[in-house]
């Protein structure tokens, strides 16, 4: 498959030429060595683009599926390379999909549920892309009928993917794990304790958090947090201080780090700038400098110990953008 490759260049040293026509004293200055605080990256490389996937493997970050400005449906992989600051393609997904169940195994990468359409129609696709070996995805049998289902929480421990709540005609309570090596699936989990769609979530010390999210609208946001242990059951931990959902996440330092969202009735935008870490060993919430380009919609992915967010929307509903910024607590 021939692929199209798209650099986007930032001001990632001294000796980067300067332009005043290239450049005014307004735009932001991109960097690809992140400091303490928020920082602008290079822009997405297709541009807006808003309910997607971001997963991260070494240095790159892999963007997948959402929507583009005008509401179409993406089967674009777009890549950022940590290391060299550019932006490539990678192989198309199999169909145009958004609200995105991915989460990575080794260099591999899984999808196990997503969302098609505008009309958001719950599909149950599962497909892999081995990123150091496959010039392609793969195709594998589909989620088990009536389990179909996108804006989960999904998570891997070990090599089976743990995928929680998420959005099918409504939000809902549903769990159930996929075993990568044996292709199998197990539908009899503990559900959440309530329904949830367009969380987050993270692994963490081998348990998964699934944090925040709404109950099948954007006004209907929780605080919730829930701690799964496989093999247990599902423990309330401390709740998220502000409630929303739409957001993104990552895990630094062993804290999971709660970026924007969705619901916000005390701005115009109806989105959240709160930045939020909750440390899972001690069961508690901290408050973090709030994103300086708020958004909701957006996947976020950790390199060496910074937080990549790249595109989402940056009002309530649709309203893509291409921004991508970088969070190093």
């Amino acid at each position: 498959m021939r692929r199209l490759m798209v650099l986007v260049m930032c001001g990632c040293g001294d000796d980067a030429p300067a332009s005043a026509d290239a450049a005014t004293a307004d735009a932001p200055i991109t960097t690809c060595a992140p400091a303490p605080g928020w920082a602008p990256a290079p822009a997405v490389a297709r541009g807006p683009t808003q309910e997607t996937a971001t997963v991260a493997i070494g240095t790159r970050l892999y963007v997948l599926g959402g929507f583009d400005e005008d509401l179409g449906v993406l089967a674009t992989v777009q890549v950022f390379d940590t290391a060299t600051c550019a932006w490539s393609m990678g192989p198309a997904l199999p169909r145009p999909v958004h609200h995105i169940n991915a989460t990575t195994i080794g260099t591999t990468i899984w999808i196990t549920g997503a969302i098609e359409t505008l009309n958001f129609t719950s599909v149950g696709h599962v497909w892999s892309w081995d990123t150091s070996a496959a010039a392609d995805w793969t195709v594998h049998a589909a989620m088990p009928a009536t389990t179909q289902r996108g804006a989960s929480v999904a998570g891997a421990i070990g090599t089976t993917i743990y995928v929680a709540g998420g959005l099918r005609s409504g939000a809902i309570a549903e769990v159930t794990a996929f075993d990568t090596i044996a292709g199998t699936w197990t539908t009899a989990l503990p559900p959440l304790p309530a329904t949830r769609d367009h969380g987050c979530g993270a692994v963490v010390g081998g348990k998964l958090y699934v944090i925040g999210g709404r109950a099948g609208n954007i006004n209907a946001r929780t605080a919730s947090v829930e701690e799964y242990t496989p093999g247990g059951a599902w423990v309330t931990r401390a709740p998220m201080p502000t409630a929303r959902g739409g957001t993104a996440c990552g895990v630094i330092g062993g804290r999971i780090i709660v970026v924007g969202g969705e619901g916000n009735p005390a701005t115009a935008s109806g989105v959240f700038a709160e930045v939020e870490a909750y440390d899972p060993v001690t069961n508690t919430w901290e408050t973090l400098t709030p994103m300086t380009s708020p958004r909701h919609g957006m996947g976020a992915a950790v390199v060496s110990g910074s937080l990549y967010v790249p595109g989402g929307a940056d009002m309530q509903a649709f309203a893509a953008v291409a921004t991508h910024d970088v969070f190093t607590p």
